[in-house]
């Protein structure tokens, strides 16, 4: 296992150099002093100037921002989630100050209050001001951190929209707090728990119970999921959980998968089409990002017309290709395949010739236009 972590740990690590990892200091009047940051900036933060990003806040960032900042790499590399801003604060020899909370209520007092203020009303403007980001953000802790930034929830407008808790040293109360804010929840909000097996006891039992009451919550804001790991130890559980974790906030982002095509989109009774526009524009809604229809989703849904013989839906999917590929085969290819399917055969041959011009794409070339057309001819001996 030790091996395992020191090769995930060293994986992350090369794939940050290739990304812009910064080191800042910021001054705090909340804290009384300064804080050291780790930054890490998408791989084309400097040339795409007008593009906006989503923003990563990693507590505990003197060890867990390597593991965040490699994963947000990786699985940003992959198209599957999008490209993030990932700023870990140091907190050597400050984290139990940082994390201080009343015995009474459980919530954040004296250099705990000064740490909840200091993120909130000083690192974020800093970093909003300073850097390109979108409204959405995701914190991240572990242990004493990961029952810290539960603290956010309970406001009535969260300042995070995402949030990792792994293996959560929770306060006593807030194994009430959260369940109760989490089911009155009017905008949406994605949680993510998990531990280990080998986490202390009482680690144990109270993620247990707090995944018990979580899970019960119906709430269509809410998107909650956890992970119990059986072989992780407390210290590398962040390894096994991030993966997790990002794969399911950023879900909607991916490309639609085989089982969202099987489970999902094949068993739609309204328009396909309208499934693939109401999944980006939830992207943009949620993420704040304007994301390209993908090309793997254009044929996902294609293919779902195919199978389900909804041929009239092509016609919504053909005006959707030709805005995102114009100068591809896509859009002329679908509008063809709706009018041939519409009974209109000379409409179907005058669009494929007319797409012939332009680039082939997705398996669409202009031999299979030219198949098109003279299989139109032969039937119609046009």
């Amino acid at each position: 296992m030790k091996k395992a972590a020191v090769f995930f740990l060293l994986l992350f690590v090369s794939l940050n150099l290739r990304a812009q990892v910064k080191y800042e200091t910021i001054q705090s009047s909340k804290l009384g002093e300064d804080r050291q940051l780790k930054i890490q900036l998408p791989r084309g933060y400097k040339t795409n100037t007008d593009k906006t990003y989503p923003l990563f806040i990693v507590l505990d960032g003197d060890y867990m921002f390597e593991a965040v900042a490699g994963n947000v790499d990786y699985y940003s590399y992959w198209e599957d989630m999008p490209e993030s801003i990932v700023v870990g604060i140091n907190q050597v020899d400050k984290r139990f100050d940082d994390c201080m909370y009343s015995e009474q209520n459980s919530l954040p007092i004296d250099t705990g209050a000064a740490f909840y203020e200091f993120i909130g009303l000083e690192l974020i403007p800093y970093i909003e001001k300073k850097y390109r980001t979108t409204n959405f953000k995701v914190a991240v802790g572990h242990g004493e951190t990961a029952n810290f930034i539960n603290y956010y929830l309970l406001k009535p407008k969260p300042l995070f929209q995402g949030y990792i808790a792994v293996s959560p040293e929770l306060a006593p109360n807030m194994i009430d707090y959260l369940p109760e804010r989490l089911s009155k929840l009017e905008s949406k909000i994605f949680y993510y728990l998990a531990n280990t097996k080998n986490d202390p006891g009482s680690i144990k039992e109270m993620t247990e119970a707090l995944n018990k009451d979580l899970s019960a919550i119906e709430n269509d804001n809410l998107f909650y999921s956890f992970n119990s790991f059986e072989n992780p130890s407390h210290y590398s559980a962040p390894l096994h959980a991030l993966p997790n974790a990002i794969e399911n906030i950023f879900k909607v982002f991916q490309p639609i998968s085989k089982k969202e095509y099987k489970e999902t989109i094949l068993e739609l009774e309204t328009s396909p089409v309208e499934y693939l526009v109401e999944k980006y524009q939830t992207i943009n809604d949620v993420l704040g990002i304007e994301k390209k229809i993908l090309i793997n989703d254009f044929k996902a849904i294609s293919a779902a017309i195919e199978k389900t013989e909804q041929f009239e839906y092509y016609e919504a999917l053909g005006k959707m290709a030709r805005d995102e590929y114009p100068d591809t085969l896509l859009g002329g290819y679908y509008l063809a395949r709706f009018y041939e399917e519409m009974g209109e055969p000379k409409k179907a041959m005058r669009t494929y010739q007319t797409a012939y011009t332009l680039k082939e794409i997705a398996g669409i070339s202009k031999d299979l236009l030219i198949e098109k057309i003279d299989l139109i001819k032969e039937d119609f001996g046009y």
